[in-house]
């Protein structure tokens, strides 16, 4: 049986080797092409595939809601993220998601097309840098959550945590009990930190690894 397969990825060369790859392969069959989560959400709802090949950074709803919207509005669908970001916390945040597979987008092109059957057949797949992370972490004990962006303080994290709920500044400096020069300051040190250079990347920086919602 082919399966069939919506691709979501807002890097257009990235998502035109995808298409050339899944329409090449007998083994599947693209039937949407999608460039940001929104459209991920549609397309998907639309076709019905039996995967979606998911990138975690895009426009609107990020990778990780637009999983979690999906999964919810049809379980059937398997989603395989595919993705630069190989932070702990946004691996879990994709698997919290219901996402079956991970797997970084320096894969070879046959690791992604067997991925892409490994979770349509209902099982789990992760890369080999996410199955060697994942057993770090794993190995280490499970009984803590990883923290997202451990080089922030708690101050950053929280404030971070906030900005990604959608809270401007004087909302923060009221809801943490500092003054909006306090925040301003933190707001920085988090964008120098996240190597971001505005408040829109560094808000989906925060919600990929699971912080806020929009």
């Amino acid at each position: 049986m082919t399966v069939r397969v919506v691709v979501a990825d807002d890097h257009p060369l990235f998502r035109e080797g995808l298409r050339s790859l899944i329409s090449d392969s007998p083994d599947t069959e693209l039937v949407g092409l999608a460039a940001d989560g929104d459209e991920a959400v549609s397309i998907t709802l639309a076709q019905r595939p039996d995967v979606v090949v998911m990138d975690l950074r895009m426009p609107g709803v990020n990778g990780v809601d637009a999983t979690r919207q999906i999964v919810s509005a049809v379980p059937d669908v398997a989603v395989l993220v595919l993705t630069m970001v190989e932070e702990d916390a946004s691996i879990f945040a994709a698997m919290r998601a219901g996402a079956r597979g991970y797997v970084l987008k320096g894969a070879e092109p046959e690791t992604i097309l067997r991925s892409i059957l490994v979770v349509a057949s209902g099982e789990a797949i992760f890369g080999a840098a996410v199955a060697a992370r994942l057993t770090q972490f794993f190995a280490g004990g499970a009984e803590h959550t990883p923290i997202p962006f451990p080089d922030l303080t708690s101050r950053e994290r929280d404030i971070l945590a906030l900005m990604a709920t959608g809270a401007n500044n004087a909302t923060i400096a009221y809801r943490l009990g500092l003054t909006e020069k306090t925040v301003r300051n933190n707001v920085s040190n988090v964008f120098a930190k996240l190597r971001v250079a505005d408040r829109a990347a560094a808000v989906a920086r925060a919600r990929d690894a699971g912080l806020g919602s929009p």
